[in-house]
């Protein structure tokens, strides 16, 4: 009778749901849901490196890493709970919260300044942005209101200029056929320049104009019901995304994991390099504040840009990153 009570009580205590070998609680299943594909966006690289140097599990978390296949559903499979936490640029979170109203939340503002730059080819002869009168100036899909600002920053209006769709192919400026390009900081201008053209760049926040970049986004329902379980995710991306600083190296090697062997390390360096450096905030990677917001959401609206008013207050939170101070 003794030793059947043993076994019960072994099972109980050792083989019950939420134990492990040990005794060890198990780890809690969740998926983080990148915006993109495999490369070295830093809120990408943040969660990659804390997968591999097992920062989530220190959490106690089990992260299933996935991508994006593009056409916003990253958001769609965040706002039906089929992921926790994504990525999404700042200025798009705005304008999904105003419309279609969709209940999402930045816990985590990585990108201090926004995303987009402008390029010209350095011989162009274009050397300010007072010199686009009369040039050719690129966009790509629709018109970004961060162009708009940065040519009234210079003086200049849309008349000023010939607005052209170039598409994402950046040999429309190698080949003469815009004299301004729109890029990706950490992109084009790498692929550009080792193609043998030099540009010159020009971004709207060195002309007074509030631009912000790629944050982690979680719903509403989801801060309410487990913040335990978002605290863990952020805690270890914010150590990731420190780590990545402080081992850039070995932060390319881990991203290569993910982006694959025809993957360039160069260009992720490049990459990691100039997201790293968009990051920096007095208060530490991740940080974020009502100012911040509202005046991306006050230049917006400026530009027809956000459907309607949003509270801004509700559209971040910084109740996660407390814990990294």
């Amino acid at each position: 009778m003794q030793r059947n009570r043993l076994i019960t009580l072994f099972f109980i205590i050792f083989l019950s749901p939420g134990c492990q070998a040990g005794g060890q609680e198990a780890l809690r299943e969740m998926t983080f849901m990148a915006g993109f594909r495999p490369q070295a966006n830093l809120p990408f690289v943040g969660a990659y490196v804390a997968q591999e140097k097992g920062f989530f599990a220190e959490e106690g978390l089990a992260v299933t890493i996935e991508h994006s296949a593009g056409g916003g559903e990253h958001l769609q499979l965040l706002a039906a709970g089929e992921v926790q936490v994504t990525t999404q640029d700042a200025a798009v979170l705005l304008q999904r919260r105003a419309d279609p109203g969709l209940p999402l939340v930045s816990i985590g503002l990585i990108g201090q300044r926004g995303q987009q730059a402008f390029v010209a080819l350095a011989d162009s002869g274009i050397n300010a942005p007072a010199d686009w009168a009369g040039h050719s100036v690129g966009f790509k899909g629709t018109p970004p209101p961060d162009l708009f600002a940065l040519l009234a920053a210079n003086g200049l209006t849309e008349a000023d200029v010939e607005l052209v769709n170039v598409g994402f192919d950046p040999r429309t400026l190698t080949e003469g056929l815009v004299d301004v390009y729109p890029v990706f900081k950490s992109n084009e201008p790498n692929l550009i320049r080792g193609w043998g053209f030099d540009v010159v760049q020009w971004e709207a926040a060195d002309y007074g104009v509030p631009t912000l970049g790629l944050t982690y986004v979680a719903t509403e329902a989801l801060i309410e019901s487990d913040p335990e379980m978002l605290q863990g995710f952020m805690n270890a991306v914010l150590r990731g995304i420190e780590y990545a600083q402080q081992n850039p190296d070995e932060a390319v090697q881990i991203v290569l994991q993910y982006a694959g062997e025809d993957a360039d390390a160069a260009h992720m360096r490049f990459m990691l390099d100039t997201e790293l450096a968009d990051a920096i905030s007095p208060e530490g990677y991740g940080w974020q504040t009502e100012a911040q917001w509202q005046a991306l959401a006050d230049m917006l609206q400026m530009y027809e840009s956000l459907p309607g008013d949003v509270d801004v207050t509700a559209v971040f939170t910084t109740q996660f990153w407390s814990s990294q101070k």
